[in-house]
């Protein structure tokens, strides 16, 4: 059943627009030195765990700087409270052949669950940063990403803020550095899309009906119990899809086939 190749990179682009949102955040100290605070893709417990390991005596002492940032994707849950049609078809022209046309069917809506961490060794610091987060969520934000570049579909992505915890790791005496984390939980609601197929452009359209008898100019041209074939082409016939045209439109008037049954070998039209 599965095993159809196809690869959008939606949530690896969705993981670059998130970290691109908070990779220009500085500080201000009171002295006037202004510092941009340095963003990385990683889990938290990491930068822990680095604080607290024991340096090699034989080394020279190194500590990781603050302030500093990190985000990381914690989560991806299915979101039926958005889903669409599953017949509904996206459709564009394919850009290497005018003579044919992509389409896939409509994605599905997953909630991508982003923390990020913020760790700093006093509160102004984390107070700074949190507060030129804080005024764009309300409670989300919308960003637009180009989630499927081969079918040239964008679309506007809202990121909500969920929450924000503050925790102080101090422990010790008086000689233990101090760090204080903030933690913000993000959601973003996007979309997770399936392969892309290729079909031929329709460029004649031919519809059949059974013309019943009545009075005016349709009784007049002895069209009465006639089937009448519409032909639609476009003018002109070879035009592309994103070329300016218009249609032609044919009608072909012809007597119905004559139809004989077994039991009563009776003829009827169809």
């Amino acid at each position: 059943m599965f095993g159809e190749h196809f690869y959008h990179e939606t949530i690896k682009r969705s993981v670059s627009v998130f970290g691109t949102m908070f990779n220009n955040i500085s500080i201000k100290r009171a002295s006037g030195e202004t510092m941009k605070v340095p963003l990385a893709y990683g889990p938290r417990t990491r930068w822990i765990a680095r604080l607290q390991q024991v340096p090699d005596p034989q080394a020279k002492a190194t500590a990781i700087s603050l302030p500093r940032m990190g985000f990381e994707l914690s989560s991806i849950d299915y979101d039926a409270t958005r889903k669409l049609g599953k017949k509904t078809q996206l459709k564009t022209a394919n850009a290497s052949n005018p003579l044919q046309m992509q389409y896939q069917y409509s994605p599905a809506p997953y909630n991508l669950g982003f923390t990020l961490s913020i760790m700093v060794k006093n509160t102004d610091d984390g107070l700074q940063i949190i507060e030129q987060i804080m005024p764009y969520f309300t409670p989300d934000y919308t960003v637009t990403i180009n989630t499927v570049p081969d079918m040239g579909d964008k679309r506007d992505i809202p990121i909500v803020l969920t929450g924000i915890t503050q925790e102080d790791t101090y422990e010790g005496d008086m000689t233990t550095r101090q760090v204080l984390t903030y933690t913000l939980q993000f959601t973003m609601k996007n979309y997770i899309y399936g392969p892309v197929r290729t079909s031929e452009i329709i460029r004649t359209v031919k519809a059949r009906t059974y013309i019943e008898s009545g009075e005016g100019e349709i009784a007049t041209q002895d069209i009465d119990g006639k089937v009448g074939e519409v032909i639609i082409t476009p003018n002109p016939s070879g035009a592309d899809p994103d070329e300016t045209f218009t249609y032609n439109e044919d009608v072909d008037f012809f007597d119905p086939p004559t139809v004989t049954y077994a039991d009563d070998k009776s003829s009827d039209p169809k």
